[in-house]
């Protein structure tokens, strides 16, 4: 299994990557062997050269003999072929994210002064270019906001200890490329790497059980400890560097433009998992990481920081801390530093247990501890300048620079944390409440306006809603419990721990009000008697279906005409925060309507806020696959209409995709430093917009696109009375709710409606079957609603690609969606479905719509063949797809099989075992689940 790479490279850092694959390759040969003896590997091989040739040139004769393959494997066999196949592709994908960080690394040893494009300094060096002055780039820097909040949306399918393992073959496989490797020393490293595949082999790919909420957030903290708390300040360091070298007049120290958010923990919208203690744990969990990474490095600077007073004075300062600390802080005698003459390697030692008493709730407001981040800071900067004091600058410099950094962006509290929660939860709470303090019989049944003039008068008045006499639903108290975990979490992590509270299916405007009239019963919101205005959570709407995104604007502006709310965002530094959801907006409307509602969405939005004077910081709930969202990070910062990145922008990052980001050093700098640099962009774009006449044009036309294309989406998806025995039959929908990869629930409830299907399995079972039908359908039609085959359309389409931002990022999702498809491989999946009439039909239109969608996408780029232009991409999945192939037409036969068993009430563990196998062998093949 050695031939899945790149074309004959023409250059030097190609043939690595072949090196690589092909040395991976070779080692899972002998694994193959040495597990399963040749016959095994030949089995393998036999599968993997007629899956190639059937790729090459389909003949009937080939695809029969290629079946019969397939259907003659044993079951032992067939489990062991199954992961054969699905660990090459892990092992491929490592090595091709080693390659991206050579290629990185290739790039700055031989450009010499030659800056890379999507650099922070290729940002900086454009500001310089167009003439902006330092004082305008002060202003920019100053006003760029990123947050990337990590959730727990169940679409990583690969275990921890499988990521792990992946961990340590990436870095010895990286060692490769060390030339003073002695040949004794790449035996071992070989050696090395055969005990890791073998442990690979040996290593279940499938969980036993759904992970806890708990057991999500240790895996999202693990990439806090790994990587982010290492890399983050790095990119800092980078912005500032270039700076000062092209804006040298000031000693430029970056605001905290940056940072990491979570859901993970606070997200509770389908998930009774996440209760308030949950929320609590989680906090506590957070902060000892936080805690600890500062121990450790404090720990790691006593070897650094041996100054004697003998040779050198340090400063005052210093030295009255020290004595300030001995007054308070009582230290054993194996922490206490016994040489009197090294002041730095005394007061870490108090620094230390300081750290250490901040875990101790009882200390708090005790000089024992610090109470605060910025407690801590000061006395890493009491350090810093005493340091600089006898001329340690450089010291300063490489050990309390970045320490101090670190403590600026990650606190004491790690991430900042959202909650969430579906706004009927919020509904039925204010329902019981209300009426037990008989203010309103029945609250859920008042008209919208009713409601708003309630919560309004509830929000102006002083006086508690609830009592602690009165006995309420546990749904109820849960729901207030929650806001009593906010403020207390608010008082003990400090108020950053917390500061949005994101309301999922808010569809009105007394859906965000709820949310402030339970913050106001806890402390979180108040009106003081003189009139001042308290408010230290926001109420933050998420508007994803179509028909939210077209009510969004007049909501927010029925919001914003409250007073009381007005206030609160006043409070908030003029700003409020809302989230649009890229995952139900394209379940709900197909990928041409959601685009284009979300572009109206957000300009209709920002207008209407700037009528108020509030800014707004949108949050784009994007997921990894196409289908909802997904795209790079530094293209989904662009991809924003420049004017609406005004108090900075937050996005999702999802499952597989922060492990694919976030699990290397290398990758991860490089992820981060193109989304500054990308920021910096959209800045410039804001500054200098480009004023196209036809604009207003091409919105026109793309709009009767999506509204064609909405009805033909809506046809099949809602209005068709077979569509979902369809989807349910020639998908592994069912299956995939049994892959244990998160703890939230496939459904909102326990129903069959589409509409309670979450975004995630519908995309992710769409993926699986290699469909990918979210991502394109509908789509072909709408383009040629304009097109009608008149040589004038298609040239004002074709100006449209070249000219119009929007229409070409349009263009080229469907361009990467198109190709990733294989209605070849659907076909297969189509064949379980029991009634012919359904299949012929439902396939029919799913694969005229196909070829439609993929020949309007050549008329309008021009191209021969769908990512002519982006060949490094169409090469590897021309690569790929033999390879994923027979996982395809095992997983069809093995469904087959399964479901026969199951509609006699008869089940089988082990052929659903080796159904969720090919599950995870064709989401790494392919490098995305939903």
């Amino acid at each position: 299994m050695t031939e899945l790479t790149v074309s004959e490279g023409k250059n030097h850092s190609n043939n690595l990557l072949r090196r690589d694959v092909r040395f991976l390759g070779n080692i899972l040969g002998e694994v193959l062997v040495h597990q399963g003896g040749n016959e095994l590997l030949d089995i393998v091989e036999k599968i993997r050269e007629t899956s190639k040739s059937m790729r090459s040139v389909f003949l009937p004769e080939l695809y029969e003999e290629f079946k019969q393959i397939i259907d003659k494997l044993e079951p032992d066999n067939r489990h062991q072929v199954i992961r054969a196949f699905a660990i090459y592709f892990q092992l491929v994908n490592i090595a091709e994210q080693n390659h991206r960080i050579r290629r990185k690394r290739d790039y700055e040893r031989s450009a010499g002064e030659t800056v890379q494009p999507g650099s922070i300094e290729s940002a900086v060096q454009d500001l310089k270019e167009r003439g902006f002055s330092y004082q305008e780039v002060q202003e920019i820097i100053s006003e760029l906001s990123l947050e990337l909040v990590m959730t727990a949306h169940p679409t990583e399918a690969m275990r921890r200890a499988i990521l792990d393992i992946h961990k340590r073959i990436s870095e010895d496989v990286m060692q490769l490329d060390n030339p003073t490797l002695t040949l004794r020393e790449r035996e071992q490293l070989r050696e090395k790497l055969l005990n890791e595949v073998i442990t690979l082999w040996q290593t279940d790919e499938l969980r036993d059980r759904k992970p806890t909420v708990l057991d999500e957030v240790r895996n999202g903290m693990y990439y806090f400890h790994e990587t982010l708390f290492h890399v983050l300040p790095d990119v800092y360091e980078e912005l500032e560097r270039c700076l000062s070298k092209y804006y040298p007049e000031t000693d430029w120290h970056v605001p905290t433009y940056l940072r990491f958010g979570s859901w993970i923990g606070g997200d509770r919208d389908g998930n009774p998992s996440v209760t308030a203690d949950i929320t609590w744990e989680t906090l506590r969990m957070q902060r000892k990481l936080a805690i600890r990474e500062y121990q450790r490095i404090l720990q790691e600077l006593v070897q650094y920081l041996s100054f004697s007073t003998t040779i050198v004075t340090v400063s005052n300062e210093l030295l009255l801390s020290i004595l300030e600390d001995r007054k308070h802080v009582t230290l054993k005698k194996t922490q206490a530093w016994r040489n009197e003459n090294e002041p730095y390697r005394v007061k870490l030692a108090y620094m230390m247990e300081k750290l250490n008493n901040v875990l101790d709730e009882s200390k708090k407001g005790t000089k024992e501890r610090y109470d605060t981040p910025e407690q801590f800071i000061n006395d890493l900067k009491i350090i810093d300048a005493s340091l600089r004091h006898h001329y340690a600058d450089y010291v300063a410099d490489i050990c309390i620079k970045k320490l101090i950094r670190q403590v600026e962006l990650f606190g004491f509290h790690t991430a900042t944390l959202d909650v969430r929660q579906h706004s009927q939860e919020h509904e039925n709470a204010m329902t019981e409440i209300l009426a037990k303090m008989r203010i309103v019989d029945d609250y859920g049944s008042l008209s919208e306006d009713e409601k708003i003039k309630l919560l309004d008068q509830l929000l102006n008045d002083p006086r508690p809603l609830t009592s602690p006499y009165q006995q309420y639903s546990d749904s109820t108290k849960e729901c207030l419990d929650v806001y009593r975990t906010i403020y207390r979490a608010q008082q003990e992590f400090g108020k950053h721990c917390i500061t949005s509270y994101l309301i999922s299916m808010a569809a009105g405007t007394s859906d965000i009000l709820e949310v402030m009239v339970f913050a106001k019963e806890v402390g979180l919101f108040r009106k003081e008697s003189d009139g001042t205005v308290i408010c230290t959570l926001q109420s933050v709407p998420l508007f994803e279906t179509i028909d939210d995104l077209h009510d969004a604007p007049r909501i927010m502006r029925e919001l914003l005409s409250l007073p009381i709310y007005r206030e609160a965002v006043t409070v908030m530094n003029d700003v409020q925060e809302i989230m649009l959801g890229y995952s139900d907006s394209n379940k709900d409307g197909g990928v041409v309507t959601a685009n284009y509602e979300l572009r109206v969405a957000l300009k209709e939005i920002t207008a209407t806020a700037s009528d108020f004077g509030v800014k707004l910081k949108f949050f784009h709930g994007r997921g990894g696959a196409l289908g909802r969202g997904g795209m790079p990070l530094n293209r989904s910062i662009l991809a924003q209409p420049p004017h609406t990145i005004g108090a900075g922008i937050k996005i999702t990052e999802q499952g597989e995709v922060i492990s694919s980001r976030y699990s290397l050093k290398g990758i991860a700098y490089r992820s981060l430093e193109q989304a500054t640099s990308a920021l910096i962009k959209a800045a410039i774009n804001a500054r200098l917009p480009e004023d196209n006449v036809n604009e207003e044009y091409w919105d026109n036309i793309i709009r009767n696109m999506s509204e064609v294309s909405l009805k033909k989406y809506q046809d099949l998806i809602f209005n068709d009375p077979d569509f979902l025995t369809f989807f349910r039959e020639s998908t592994p929908l069912q299956e995939v709710g049994e892959l244990n990869i998160g703890s939230r629930p496939s459904k909102r409830k326990n129903s069959n409606r589409f509409e309670d299907l979450r975004a995630i399995p519908w995309v992710f079972a769409w993926t699986q079957s290699r469909y990918l039908l979210p991502a394109w359908y509908a789509a072909g039609t709408g383009l040629y609603s304009f097109y009608q085959d008149k040589e004038e359309n298609l040239k004002i389409l074709q100006e449209m690609y070249k000219n119009f931002s929007f229409f070409r990022q349009l263009i080229d999702i469907l361009q990467m969606a198109v190709a990733k498809a294989d209605l070849t491989i659907a076909k297969e999946y189509a064949s379980m479905i029991k009634d012919k009439a359904i299949h012929d039909r439902i396939f029919g239109q799913i694969e005229d719509e196909y070829n439609l969608t993929r020949d309007m996408i050549l008329k309008i780029t021009g191209q021969q063949d769908i990512l002519d232009d982006v060949p490094v991409l169409q090469e590897s999945i021309r690569l790929r797809n033999p390879y994923v192939d027979p996982l395809s037409y095992l997983q069809v036969q093995l469904l087959t099989e399964l479901r026969e068993l199951r509609n006699q009430g008869e089940d089988d563990p082990i052929l659903l075992r080796e159904v969720l196998l090919t599950i995870n062998g064709i989401a790494a093949g392919l490098r995305n689940t939903g």
